[in-house]
């Protein structure tokens, strides 16, 4: 397991100063230096030991830990408090007071114990709740942060998207998506190069946008196994910085959720910003290719909604009145279908140029 070269320096400044401690320890009980040596090394040892085995532990977990710690140990202090061992049973049994201190001890670490584990099972939203009128929100953001995975990068209307100013919050983009762009670039597939060069002009601009705040995160070792996928990684990043993930990633999106992170799918808000076609509308339309069937006319809505208009093939490369008849929803979004609109027996047309 590699670690970050700050922790690899202070387990090296802080091991002479435990063997230093043991030989002064050692030499102030008139015992051998070389004694108090080793048994200063064996501790930073057992410390390094367990520093490794919390090395997934983070600040916000200690945190959690120690405020969950604290609720317990108030907790067992008011069961010892309301008379439990004023009982007959308490004052009459022979050794009573051993026995006491063994049911406190007890109660203690249970109620320690259980404090503990709830507050590492719970969010920051939680917290807010236990404690009223305190927020604990990171330093300088506007909202929580959201996470961007390759496929929103690669797409670019999170260009538009941001420009507009909708997205509160900074943009976070995990170090492992940038590997993942990069190696789309070096691919000897000239389509999957073309998606990884279009992905870092999207950071680049990104980057130079006012008003947006773009930053690149270095994971944890949890998050660089390359064992696990990307999409297993992002969800737990998520979760590991309280994030909401920005994705079009239908399939990121449902495990996403499953596992309790917020997402928000660029492709349902395009769905929902669809303009309502209901059947008896009346729009005008640019027929631009012909349809399936030979009598039909295809033409699009500025959102890319494809209609396609009956009876009207002869009028391709024109501008036609029609009335919505119905809509088809399809795994490619809706297909509307409509009629012309005639007055006097002849369609309403007006020529494009």
């Amino acid at each position: 397991m590699n670690s970050p070269w700050s922790i690899r320096l202070v387990r090296a400044l802080f091991f002479p100063v435990f063997v230093f401690i043991g030989i002064t320890i050692a030499l102030g009980f008139e015992q051998p230096a070389w004694i108090g040596a080793v048994t200063g090394a064996t501790v930073m040892g057992l410390l390094l030991a367990l520093d490794m085995m919390l090395a997934r532990v983070t600040l916000r977990d200690f945190s959690h830990a120690t405020f969950g710690l604290g609720i317990g140990l108030f907790c067992a202090w008011l069961v010892t408090r309301i008379g439990v061992f004023q009982l007959d049973y308490f004052q009459t049994k022979p050794g009573a007071e051993a026995l006491q201190n063994l049911v406190q001890i007890i109660i203690y670490a249970s109620l320690a114990f259980f404090g503990v584990s709830v507050a590492l099972r719970s969010d920051r939203d939680q917290f807010a709740f236990m404690i009223p009128y305190v927020q604990f929100r990171r330093e300088g953001a506007e909202g929580d942060p959201l996470l961007l995975d390759t496929n929103i990068i690669i797409d670019g209307r999170i260009l538009k998207v941001a420009q507009t100013g909708f997205l509160s919050g900074p943009l976070v983009v995990p170090r492992f998506v940038l590997d993942e762009l990069q190696r789309l670039t070096e691919s000897g597939d000239s389509q999957k190069k073309l998606r990884g060069k279009r992905g870092l002009e999207v950071m680049e601009k990104l980057r130079a946008f006012e008003g947006v705040r773009l930053s690149v995160f270095e994971p944890e070792t949890w998050e660089k196994r390359d064992d696990l996928s990307v999409d297993a990684r992002l969800a737990h990043l998520a979760r590991q910085l309280n994030a909401r993930l920005l994705t079009n990633d239908q399939d990121l999106a449902k495990v996403a959720k499953l596992r309790g992170v917020g997402v928000l799918s660029l492709s349902e808000l395009v769905v929902a910003l669809q303009p309502s076609l209901n059947p008896g509308d009346e729009i005008q339309l640019s027929l631009l290719k012909p349809g399936k069937d030979k009598h039909q006319a295809v033409g699009y809505l500025p959102d890319g909604t494809m209609i396609v208009v009956n009876q009207a093939a002869s009028f391709i490369g024109q501008t036609v009145d029609v009335i919505v008849g119905g809509a088809l929803p399809t795994t490619a979004g809706r297909l509307v279908f409509a009629e012309l609109k005639t007055r006097q027996g002849s369609p309403l047309v007006s020529d494009l140029s």
